[in-house]
């Protein structure tokens, strides 16, 4: 019975060490992608509704400590007052701009833009591990001619 116990933890820690040091390494392009563009997206759904509830959700637990839906949908008044709508972003590769990093707090570094017309989303996105993925802990994103 004590080998049993014994071959169990050695498979639960063989099982958890891939997990944590997956989180130490930068997504695969087609994950960063994702990870990218399912975060803008969320923001935008949550610009053009009005409501940041489902956006808050998929933040990291310091991010959604730090701002409420309502503190968000403050913060990003701006864009529902202007309307501006970046769903187009769906169909488009993002363009990293430098290429994305982990810091040495362990932070995944994202920044870059989407060659939208007739003018650009920059982002720039910081994730942190959270319950077993990256989570937004930083948001900027704003819309600029190409030319600025």
């Amino acid at each position: 019975m004590l080998v049993i116990a014994r071959l169990f933890a050695a498979v639960v820690l063989l099982w958890t060490v891939p997990a944590a040091q997956a989180q130490n390494k930068l997504p695969t392009e087609r994950g960063l992608e994702a990870l990218v563009k399912s975060s803008l997206l969320s923001f935008n759904d949550a610009n053009v509704t009005g409501n940041y509830t489902v956006f808050h959700a998929k933040l990291s637990k310091p991010f959604r400590q730090q701002f409420s839906p309502e503190k968000l949908k403050a913060t990003f008044k701006e864009f529902a007052d202007k309307n501006i709508d970046i769903d187009l972003i769906a169909a488009l590769k993002p363009t990293y701009d430098p290429v994305p990093v982990i810091d040495d707090n362990g932070r995944l570094i994202v920044k870059g833009f989407f060659p939208t017309e007739p003018a650009r989303v920059v982002f720039e996105l910081d994730f942190i591990p959270s319950d077993g993925e990256w989570k937004l802990v930083r948001i900027n994103v704003k819309t600029t001619r190409a030319l600025e």
